[in-house]
């Protein structure tokens, strides 16, 4: 879809338009050390550390990846993916109750639980910007946001497959410059909703027909409000 590759264009362009530029290799070091921390605490505590951290961690990611696509490099710190400490006790009840409430709905198929879990990918941007939300106000909110997105943005995480794939080949080394480039563009992909629900606090205008064709694009089973 024209639109995700306008976000795959912004993500590159903020993340300095090269895979060996610092930017880039900053937000790669950031991904890299919350799969590394949450890798260890899993392999402590009997895998049950990203029920733990899970959420803490995510959240000060996003807050990287988020001032990045709002320009404001100059702000951003590796020291941000410890940012959530305020909110520890919020993001672990969200973490815990969005992992909860996806596995459930999994349960019934694997289908609905995808769904659910694309419903609900958009809290942890939503925490950043409203710390004062609770768990079910940024998972309502997270739906709301998503209802006749959730089509495209998976066909956007679909589009990095093949990325990763030739990451794979290059000794698997090549993955780890390929997450960092689809956290920019899912973040870009919040940016862009978040201007549809909140223009007074978000107004990118390089966006073009996303509003307009999102939701006539998802289909019937990406966009069934029961679920």
């Amino acid at each position: 879809m024209n639109e995700n590759k306008v976000f795959r264009a912004n993500a590159r362009a903020q993340l300095g338009g090269g895979i060996f530029q610092n930017t880039w290799m900053m937000a790669l070091l950031a991904a890299f050390l919350q799969s590394a921390i949450l890798g260890f605490v899993n392999s402590l505590l009997c895998g049950i550390g990203g029920l733990i951290l899970g959420g803490f961690l995510m959240f000060g990611l996003n807050r990287i990846f988020l001032q990045l696509v709002r320009g404001q490099k100059d702000k951003v710190d590796i020291g941000d993916l410890f940012c959530g400490t305020d909110y520890f006790a919020d993001l672990l009840v969200l973490n815990l109750l969005q992992g909860l409430f996806v596995a459930l709905w999994t349960l019934l198929f694997i289908i609905p639980g995808i769904i659910k879990s694309y419903a609900y990918s958009m809290a942890f941007y939503i925490k950043n910007d409203h710390p004062e939300y609770d768990w079910r106000q940024c998972l309502d909110e997270s739906q709301r946001y998503m209802k006749g997105y959730k089509w495209q943005l998976f066909c956007l995480d679909f589009s990095f497959v093949g990325w990763t794939i030739v990451g794979m080949l290059c000794c698997f080394v090549g993955v780890l410059w390929v997450v960092p480039y689809q956290y920019a563009a899912r973040a870009n992909f919040y940016e862009n909703l978040r201007a549809i629900y909140e223009p007074e606090v978000a107004s990118p205008d390089s966006f073009g027909e996303f509003e307009q064709t999102a939701q006539a694009d998802e289909p019937e089973y990406f966009n069934a409000d029961q679920v």
